[in-house]
């Protein structure tokens, strides 16, 4: 016995992503390999989305600097959340989430973002166009994974996901309104 953590350690792989081990959660395995294949690309959408509003949280600029920064950063602190919710998901199926950003930027449908600032209008956008992204997504998935019996797939993308992913597109976009007073 030592106190000496047994440090360098490696190991193969035991399970392969894209791969299901059989758990005894009354899903069969079609339905869960599925489950878990559509859940990771909203993984690694929203995985993306998060990287996104942080970018923008940090890049925001102009009169609304504040309150955008604010609510930027609070709409990443949710979509974390969002990303160990679907994350878990897969692992009570029996799959392998993807945690790699490296992973997730090869099979996210959100496109790069440049790598410098862009207008904020611009970056508003960029936003929705991905919320809309992962909101298409959820709803195929959604519908799909409950008429093969995984109600709480289903129930996760619904009431977590697009409940939230909904709020956010309403605050984001209420920022996009031009008003008489503005045109003046």
């Amino acid at each position: 016995m030592s106190s000496q953590p047994q440090l360098h350690q490696r190991s193969a792989e035991i399970q392969e992503f894209g791969t299901v081990v059989q758990l005894p959660i009354a899903l069969s395995y079609d339905a869960r390999m599925y489950s878990c294949q559509r859940l990771n690309r909203v993984l690694a959408d929203t995985q993306m989305l998060y990287a996104l509003y942080k970018k923008h949280h940090w890049a925001m600029r102009g009169p609304q600097f504040y309150q955008l920064h604010l609510l930027l950063d609070k709409h990443a602190t949710e979509q974390l959340d969002l990303i160990d919710v679907l994350a878990e998901r897969v692992q009570t199926l029996g799959g392998v989430a993807v945690g790699d950003p490296r992973h997730a930027a090869e099979i996210t449908g959100i496109p790069r973002p440049p790598d410098g600032v862009e207008e904020v209008p611009a970056m508003l956008s960029r936003l929705l166009e991905a919320h809309e992204t992962i909101l298409t997504q959820a709803r195929d998935a959604a519908t799909r994974t409950a008429s093969m019996g995984d109600d709480g797939t289903q129930d996760a993308l619904v009431s977590q996901v697009i409940r939230t992913g909904e709020t956010q597109v309403w605050f984001l976009a209420e920022h996009l309104v031009t008003t008489p007073s503005d045109r003046n």
